[in-house]
Parts: structure tokens; sequence; C-alpha cells
């Protein structure tokens, strides 16, 4: 990243607090998945009889389950996975649907049609319900999950690259480029793709958020990660049936995890639209 980036990145976070707060606790997501299950205080998967059900306390962050595991260290290593289905998921359906939709864009024809249909064909169907569809028949592994997930974002992607390739491929500084010698292959990748960034960016961050709900709906309904395995989605469906005896904090503190990373999320979007933005580096 160059130097004008930096400075620019770091004008667009002092101007807008609510910026800087989304890019810290972006921070501090990426920190906390990393490192997060080297310095969690308890074993995730330990159980302990002796202490199930415990309220929050001095020992027990965020209290015990009802197997008496630490709730606060499973939702620290919950992170990394969570957090890393979505990234795999949002990164496949980029790769894959940013080049197809700046093709359809700039070239037009029955190959915008081909992938303009499969986009709506995708899209027609409830996007949970599709995403269920595919975990049911492939497995409920991490794998299929990252992949089902990538298949319901994908025609997102497809719709904003097509969107700004449509709109961009007459302009100008386009055709200079075409004049200059440049074949079409080069121009989407040199010309067009850096100019949908922006647009693009703003639906990495909001797919990260679906992303994390997705997985963590999957494995709330049975059909994600397996337990004991630490996820959000499990944590909250395991702590569900005992809110109303009282036991709220088993299903609070990962529902709200779920809840900030999200919202961290959609707030980001907006702050990477301003950073990558050639036309407000001014």
């Amino acid at each position: 990243m160059s130097s004008t980036t930096l400075s620019h990145a770091r004008h667009v976070l002092s101007d807008n607090p609510v910026t800087l707060l989304a890019t810290a606790l972006f921070i501090a997501f990426v920190l906390i998945a990393i490192a997060g299950p080297a310095l969690v205080p308890f074993d995730p998967l330990a159980t302990n009889s002796a202490v199930a059900l415990r309220p929050p306390n001095g020992t027990h962050w965020f209290g015990t389950d009802a197997l008496g595991r630490d709730i606060f260290s499973r939702v620290i290593v919950a992170t990394r996975l969570d957090l890393g289905i979505a990234f795999a998921a949002v990164l496949l359906s980029f790769v894959i649907g940013m080049p197809l939709g700046l093709a359809a864009g700039y070239f037009g024809g029955w190959w915008e049609r081909i992938v303009t249909r499969a986009a709506d064909t995708v899209m027609a169907f409830p996007l949970f319900v599709l995403a269920m569809g595919i975990v049911a028949a492939l497995g409920n592994t991490v794998g299929n999950i990252v992949l089902a997930t990538a298949v319901i974002n994908l025609p997102f992607y497809i719709r904003v690259a097509r969107a700004e390739a449509n709109v961009r491929r007459g302009a100008g500084w386009i055709e200079a480029a075409r004049l200059a010698g440049n074949g079409p292959w080069r121009i989407l990748a040199v010309h067009l793709f850096p100019n949908t960034l922006p647009p693009a960016m703003v639906q990495v961050s909001l797919n990260m958020g679906w992303a994390i709900l997705n997985a963590a709906g999957l494995s709330f309904i049975g059909l994600g990660v397996r337990p004991p395995e630490p996820e959000w989605g499990i944590l909250v469906a395991e702590g569900a049936q005992f809110i109303v005896s009282g036991q709220w904090w088993v299903s609070f503190f990962p529902g709200a995890m779920l809840m900030l990373a999200v919202f961290t999320f959609n707030l980001l979007g907006d702050a990477l639209r301003d950073i990558l933005d050639p036309r407000r580096r001014t």
C-alpha cells in the first residue's frame, strides 16, 4: 500500500468516528481470531459438572454451560472458526463473481445473458433455504458450509461488477486505453477492475456479516458445524433451552458476540469504500 493510500486512509478514519470505531472493532476481531485460542483461561472442550450452569463470576467471566464448560473460552475460540468460514466463503464468491460480472458487463451479448440468468436463478431461491439444501445434500462439513455460503453470495458480486462494467465500458478513459493498444482482458484487469472495487468492497463487508449469520444459522438448526466444536450458532442453540429457567448467560454472550461481529462488518463497508475509491483521494 502506497504512502498516498495510507495518508488517505488515516484521513478517512480520523474524519469519521463511526468509521474509526468499526475499524477498531474489526482489528480486535482479527486479533481475537488469531491469538484468542492461545490466551483463553480454560480448555473450551473441557467439561466439569461441578460448576455447571454457574452465572458470570470472577473465575468464569461469561459463566458456564450445562456441561460446566467455560463460555468465555468457547466464545473466544469460536471467533476463529466463524470469521474463517465467512472470509473463505466471501473470498471464493468474490474471486469467481467479479470476473464473471466484469466480462458480462463489458462484452455483453450471449455471455451476459448466460451469466445474468444464472445469477437470477440463484437469487430466485430463498438464500438461507438454498444454503440449507446444499449443506444437507453434501454433508455438514466446514468445507460444504463455505461452499454453500459462497454460492448464495455469488450473485451479488456478479451484479455489482456487471453494472459497473456496463456503465463504464463506453467511458472516454476506456476508449483511450483501447486505442493505446490494450486488449479487452487487460482493460478488464487493469482499468475496469480497480474502479469497481469501491462498491465491491462495500458488498464484501456486508457479505461478511451475512456469511457469519448464515454459518451461525446453519449451526443453530443442526446443519452447520457439529458439536462440541465451539461455534457461535451452536452456543446460542445450546443455551436457548435455558433462557426460560433463568440461565440467560449461556446464549446471551455468544449471541452478543455474533451481533457485534455483524454490526462491525456492516459499518466497515463505508470505510472501505472511502479508502479505496480513487475519486475521493483529493
